[in-house]
Parts: C-alpha cells; sequence; structure tokens
C-alpha cells in the first residue's frame, strides 16, 4: 500500500494561510489609519495656514452708499429789503418851506411831501422867459425880413449874396428863439422840484428835513426816504455745494428773529446764474407777501429751504473719503476681497456725509476710515458686525 503522507502536508499550509491573513488585514488597517491621520495632518496645517494668512490681511469696516430719502432741508441767513426802497433828494436849491409827512406815514405815488422856496430860481425862471420874448420877437422880424428878400431876388432887384445873408440871419434867430424856448423849459421843470412828491406807494422811513433848513439840489443828506413793503425781497447767499438744487419757482420758509410766527412762505424769484468768485455763493432772490406789515425790511432772517431728494444720488459719510492728487478717492472692496480704488465726484456737503453724483454704485462695499496707504489689489479682510448673523461671522471667519 502506499503511503499517505504527502496527503498529510496539506491541511498544514492552509492552517499557515489561514492564521496570516488577519495580520495582513491588521496590517492594512494600521496603514490605512496612518495615512489617513497625515491626510488630515495635512489638511489641518493647510487650513491653520490659510486661516494665519487670512488674520494677516488687513481688516476693513465697510458701508454701503445709502440713497437719499425725503427732502433735504437746510437753513442759510437771509437779509430782508424792501420792495422798492429809494432816498428822496432835492432837485432844486432854496429853503425847506414845510414838510408834511413824518417817519412812518404811508403816502401814495405822486402825494406832496414837502415844499421848497427856491426865490433864485423863479427869478432865472422870470428872466428866461423875457429872453424868449425877445429871442421870438427877432426871430419873427428876421424871417418877415428873409420872406420879403425873397419876393425882391425872384424879380432880381436885390443881389443874390444880400438875400442869402438875410436868409442866414432867420435861420440863426429862430435857433436863439428855440434855445431861449428850451432853457425856459428847464427853468419851468426845476421849479416844479420845488414841489417834492412820492416817486411811489409805500411808508416813510426817514425824515432828513426841517423847516428852514437849506437845500442843495441833489447834495448831502435825503429829504426822505421811502419803502414798499407790501411785497419783501429776501436775499440769500447760496453755497456752491447747494446751488445745484435751487431752481426759480421753489418755496421756502422765512424766519424772523422775535417773530412768534413759525415761518413766512417766500417764493424764489430769481438767482445771479453765477457764482461769485469771492465767496463761491450763488446770490438768491426770494419774493415774501407782506400785506399784513409782519415783516419788517433790513431784518435778518433764516430761510429754511426744502429740496426734493436726487434718487440718483447716493450718500457717505465723510470718513469713507480719500483726499488723493488726482481728485476724491473711494476705497471699494471687490468680489476677491482687494481694494479698488474709486475716483468720485461730490455734490452738497451735509458736514457727517456727502453726497456722491457720479463715481459709485448703490452694491459698492466702500471702506470706512481708509487707511492713506490704501492701493489697488491689497488683499483685506472685512470685518464682521456685532450684529450680523451667526452665519454671516462663521464664514467670515473662515
Amino acid at each position: 500500500m502506499p503511503s499517505l503522507h504527502f496527503s498529510s502536508r496539506r491541511p498544514t499550509a492552509r492552517r499557515h494561510a489561514g492564521s496570516a491573513l488577519p495580520v495582513i488585514v491588521v496590517a492594512l488597517a494600521i496603514v490605512g489609519l496612518v495615512g489617513w491621520r497625515l491626510a488630515g495632518r495635512a489638511e489641518a496645517e493647510t487650513a491653520l495656514r490659510e486661516r494665519t494668512t487670512a488674520l494677516a490681511l488687513p481688516v476693513v469696516s465697510v458701508i454701503a452708499p445709502k440713497a437719499a430719502t425725503g427732502a433735504d432741508e437746510f437753513t442759510l441767513p437771509g437779509n430782508v429789503r424792501a420792495w422798492d426802497e429809494a432816498p428822496i433828494h432835492a432837485r432844486t436849491s432854496g429853503y425847506l418851506k414845510r414838510w408834511l409827512v413824518d417817519i412812518g406815514t404811508p403816502v401814495k405815488a405822486g402825494e406832496l411831501l414837502a415844499e421848497i422856496d427856491a426865490p433864485e430860481v423863479d427869478q432865472q425862471l422870470r428872466q428866461a422867459e423875457a429872453d424868449l420874448a425877445t429871442a421870438e420877437a427877432n426871430a419873427k422880424i428876421a424871417a418877415g425880413t428873409a420872406e420879403r428878400y425873397r419876393t425882391l431876388l425872384a424879380s432880381r432887384s436885390v443881389a443874390p449874396q444880400e438875400a442869402e445873408d438875410r436868409f442866414g440871419e432867420a435861420t440863426a434867430r429862430a435857433a436863439a428863439a428855440n434855445s431861449a424856448r428850451a432853457n425856459v423849459q428847464r427853468l419851468r421843470e426845476i421849479a416844479g422840484f420845488k414841489r417834492v412828491l412820492a416817486p411811489f406807494a409805500g411808508t416813510v422811513t426817514a425824515r432828513n428835513a426841517e423847516t428852514g433848513a437849506l437845500i442843495s439840489a441833489g447834495a448831502g443828506e435825503p429829504l426822505f426816504r421811502i419803502a414798499s413793503t407790501r411785497k419783501l425781497r429776501v436775499y440769500v447767499q447760496v453755497p456752491e455745494s447747494l446751488a445745484g438744487g435751487i431752481k426759480v419757482g421753489q418755496t421756502a420758509d422765512v424766519l424772523v428773529a422775535g417773530a412768534a410766527h413759525t415761518g413766512w412762505p417766500a417764493r424764489i424769484a430769481s438767482t445771479a446764474t453765477a457764482i461769485a468768485p469771492g465767496s463761491r455763493t450763488l446770490l438768491t432772490q426770494l419774493d415774501l407777501d407782506n400785506a399784513s406789515g409782519a415783516v419788517l425790511p433790513g431784518a435778518f432772517a433764516e430761510v429754511r429751504f426744502k429740496l426734493p431728494a436726487r434718487p440718483d444720488v447716493l450718500r457717505l459719510p465723510t470718513n469713507a473719503l480719500l483726499f488723493r492728487a488726482d481728485g476724491l478717492n473711494v476705497a471699494v472692496v471687490d468680489a476677491q476681497e482687494r481694494i479698488a480704488l474709486r475716483q468720485v465726484v461730490a455734490g452738497r456737503d451735509f458736514g457727517k456725509e456727502i453726497e456722491i453724483v457720479a463715481g459709485l454704485a448703490p452694491t459698492d462695499r466702500v471702506v470706512l476710515n481708509p487707511s492713506d496707504s490704501a492701493a489697488n489689489g491689497v488683499a483685506v479682510r472685512v470685518a464682521v458686525p456685532a450684529d450680523a448673523p451667526a452665519d454671516a461671522a462663521k464664514g467670515a471667519a473662515k
């Protein structure tokens, strides 16, 4: 019988192979665990480096530009002036005969204010009238002589030269009469100025005339001053930054010191249409109805303007601006979290805020208190406000 040794060795090999399998599995597990730990460590180191780099970036606070809402209000000082105001001077010299109105007296156009006694003017007028009569008589004689010589010249009874002399003399006499007539008219007008009349309806605001005082035509203090106060003009110097919103026809409220009224409505009637180089302001005139007489001309007033908001204009805090050599700039954080400088055009200045009329979009993230060294392309980290949602804070921290 054959030996059975050969067949008895196979079960032993199977037993060795079966006992090695757990070892291999354990080894593979150990290798996998080590690899996983190494990969996790590498990932953690990468995240740590990214976080360290992020924390090393400059931190900036951003704000979104806001659109103007509601009406813009601002108050400016103004000067109240009478609608018509004029000093009344004498147009003829003499002595004040009498005055008929005093300060505060309402007068009508053409009303007699005072009378002046001017004997010298009266004497000059009488002399001029006598000179006129003489000139007219001489002109009449010369005209008759010229007409006779014209008849004689037609019949060749006189020499042409002699006739021409008579014609010339008639013309000269007529011119002299016209001159005398004009002088009489001039003196009559001067004599008419002995009656001082009101040029327009108003109120006498000053009287410097005294009975018997020597009056010189057009010299010295005015006899009276008259102001029309039923309608007033209010003048305001509007700063250049606000001048763009001033339009003819807009309304404003006029407030006068010491008056209990909350404001009298006035209308913008006109502007100078030019900025004054010295003050950089726009002279603006408003018309104020003063039928009640509550507002006095010459008073200091405060004018409160209400201008409609401009929807196309944005507003920024003044601490978001950068003043550079190329003009006004702001620093904006772009989608790649980098600084982008924008050149902007400023509008009105409200103190803490300023209008931006060009160069900025409502969706831009504008840096507050930007560094003077801010430059294009600089990476930054945006600070999360304290009241931001938790998800936003976590996102910013990553």
